[in-house]
């Protein structure tokens, strides 16, 4: 695109106040339009009054302002919180309150589908030892309801043997304590306790537990001496299981009721 170079601007007339039109006195082609601008003076002044003081303008100073003073108030809510808690710890120790709360003590609820056993059909045992004047025998025989012995759900005391036999398969608990005393203790002093079971279709009983005690009377020789053996283990029995307890010395059981005691419970 390409214009003429040599074409003459619109010429200037002044006007004086009498009306009558003059040619300008500059030639016709070196005449150019001018345009008014603002100085540029005007322009920084109308800026900085923008900015506002030091550059920042008032709506972000505001803002900046609005901000710490929600963070000086929710320090001091924070504040007064921690006062009032501290206010109540003081007064609850200065009461002397020892007992907890009553939503700490109170049963909670238990979810599933628990259902408590009945005492009464729960296969339990629980024998005390007869006192023998004669007739000692190496398997001992027990008071089945003396004093705190008892016999409950499917088992059985056999009175001809001493044997608790269990009506039920399943894991049982079976315990035996014994106590014997040695009139004339010496170092060779020693004896024998043990557990065995007999079971259908095995012909020969079944050890379940032994201990052998030996040794206890090295420190007073020749003297009175009582020594103690407890057994006790968690077994799995079969129906109709027959479990005894066995003594080497049955003539040298203490007289004491509750110093030999066989039992068992399933667990």
């Amino acid at each position: 695109m390409s214009c003429d170079q040599n074409y003459p601007f619109p010429e200037v007339f002044l006007v004086e106040s009498g009306g009558s039109p003059q040619r300008s006195a500059q030639p016709p082609g070196l005449q150019a339009p001018s345009w008014s601008f603002p100085a540029a003076q005007e322009r920084v002044r109308s800026r900085g009054k923008s900015r506002g003081f030091m550059g920042v303008s008032p709506s972000l100073a505001m803002m900046v302002l609005m901000l710490f003073l929600l963070v000086f108030a929710a320090l001091g809510f924070e504040a007064f919180q921690v006062h009032n808690m501290q206010t109540e710890l003081a007064e609850l120790r200065g009461s002397g309150q020892s007992e907890p709360p009553p939503e700490i003590i109170a049963p909670q609820k238990q979810i599933g589908d628990f259902k408590p056993k009945d005492k009464e059909n729960r296969l339990a045992a629980h024998v005390i030892g007869r006192i023998e004047n004669g007739g000692f025998r190496e398997t001992l025989r027990w008071e089945p309801k003396v004093s705190r012995a008892f016999i409950s759900g499917g088992v059985t005391y056999r009175i001809e043997d001493g044997g608790l036999q269990v009506n039920e398969s399943g894991l049982f608990h079976i315990y035996s304590r014994v106590e014997l005393i040695f009139k004339t203790c010496s170092p060779k002093s020693s004896f024998v306790h043990s557990m065995f079971m007999r079971r259908k279709g095995h012909p020969s009983p079944l050890t379940l537990m032994n201990a052998n005690r030996a040794g206890f009377c090295s420190h007073q020789p020749q003297h009175p001496w009582t020594s103690e053996s407890y057994l006790g283990s968690a077994m799995q029995l079969q129906k109709y299981d027959t479990v005894f307890v066995n003594v080497s010395h049955p003539r040298l059981l203490s007289h004491e009721r509750y110093g030999n005691f066989f039992g068992l419970y399933k667990i």
